[in-house]
């Protein structure tokens, strides 16, 4: 009988460590399996943005001249397809950028901004380096994050953290001609669409969201999407311009 119970008793810990590693194993496929992905086209039919037009040099230039930096080339639709933002709301914080990671970088160059769009995850750090041999001055007013870096010479940088999610709108007080943006998005399931208007947010957990298409010149267009466990999901935008809202379907 003591025999026995004494089996029984060394047996329970390894029947129990068992039990806790085919959990554990259970567990990770599972979420393995569960995040899908959401993939869709942005569809633009016309011309959003306004190019500025930039004043010559002589107008504000101090200092050392700087030429201006010129646009790109390219075609007008692929352009604006490529400016737009799609996020996911109402899928929580999971995944932001953990402290000591590289923050990211907008550039002060040829007095622009560069690059002028920028997508990050609440939390995150921009740096902002001075690579023009002028000061300049970078400041937002802008709800979700205002700030004023004050002006600073060639081979400096300022950073700035963004515990908000918003559109924060950045400018120089010092060339009115030199303006960027920063998506700070609720999570880390973000894109940006392609110059072909495809876009893909990889990893979502099941449950029910709220997409978002963001444009800078058209506004935000919202839809209702549910993400299953084993199926993919599809959501297109169309975005013309002066329609801020699209139909939830």
């Amino acid at each position: 009988m003591g025999q026995e119970s004494n089996r029984r008793s060394r047996c329970k810990p390894a029947r129990r460590a068992s039990c806790l590693c085919m959990a554990l194993a259970i567990v990770s496929l599972g979420v393995g399996a569960a995040a899908q992905t959401i993939t869709g086209k942005i569809v633009v039919k016309q011309t959003l943005t306004k190019r500025s037009v930039t004043p010559s040099v002589s107008i504000y230039q101090r200092g050392t001249a700087v030429e201006l930096g010129k646009d790109v080339s390219e075609d007008p639709l692929e352009f604006e397809r490529s400016r737009v933002v799609i996020y996911v709301e109402g899928a929580g914080p999971a995944g932001n950028r953990q402290a000591g990671q590289a923050p990211f970088t907008i550039e002060q160059l040829n007095r622009r901004f560069s690059p002028d769009l920028v997508v990050i995850p609440v939390g995150s750090t921009v740096s902002f380096p001075n690579m023009d041999p002028i000061f300049h001055n970078v400041f937002s007013l802008s709800k979700a994050k205002s700030f004023d870096l004050g002006s600073y010479d060639k081979g400096k940088t300022r950073e700035v953290v963004f515990p908000k999610p918003g559109i924060v709108d950045v400018y120089c007080h010092l060339h009115p001609n030199m303006a960027a943006t920063i998506v700070v998005t609720p999570n880390r399931w973000f894109a940006r669409s392609d110059k072909s208007g495809q876009y893909r947010i990889e990893d979502v957990p099941p449950g029910r969201y709220t997409l978002v298409a963001w444009h800078k010149s058209a506004g935000l267009f919202k839809k209702s999407i549910v993400v299953e466990s084993g199926r993919d999901s599809v959501a297109d935008f169309l975005i013309p311009l002066g329609d801020a809202t699209e139909t939830p379907h």
